[in-house]
């Protein structure tokens, strides 16, 4: 966690293991955080919410970019009293660019050219090991909220 503590802005996302029954609901399973470099998994259904991973997500001086984040804020409240802070999400963000779609998948391919592959997202994040398949699509939504926040403040204003 040392590497994350460096950075001033980190993508970030989390999984949770879908529910298909009318009021079945599971905690966070996986909370990924990346800088352009690598990207951190962290099994939260493994080795809980730790302190370290708090002081990150509550940490002012870092920006934390993701998209969609109501879902996970209301995710974070179950395993922590501490408000997450300095969070930007790129749903509302990419209004300032003119960008009417705002899922990741729309987002990155009008500004890359490139998509995104979303088959796992209904995968089974509890799994006792993920799957290659699984950590490329954990890793990547996490990466891709950072890049595209990089693109757009370098080739505008923040």
């Amino acid at each position: 966690m040392a590497d994350l503590i460096k950075h001033s802005r980190l993508g970030f996302d989390t999984e949770t293991k879908p529910a298909f029954k009318r009021g079945q609901t599971h905690k966070v399973a996986l909370m990924q955080l990346s800088t352009m470099e690598v990207c951190y998994l962290f099994r939260l259904n493994k080795i809980g919410y730790p302190d370290e991973l708090d002081e990150i997500i509550c940490n002012p001086d870092i920006k934390k970019i993701g998209l969609s984040l109501r879902d996970d804020f209301a995710a974070i409240r179950k395993r922590s009293d501490k408000k997450p802070q300095n969070f930007i999400d790129l749903q509302s963000f990419v209004d300032e660019y003119d960008i009417d779609d705002n899922g990741l998948q729309r987002i990155y391919a009008i500004l890359f050219g490139k998509k995104i592959s979303k088959n796992q997202r209904l995968s089974n994040w509890e799994a006792s090991v993920l799957s290659e398949a699984q950590k490329n699509y954990a890793a990547m939504d996490a990466w891709a909220c950072l890049r595209i926040y990089n693109h757009l403040i370098s080739n505008g204003s923040e």
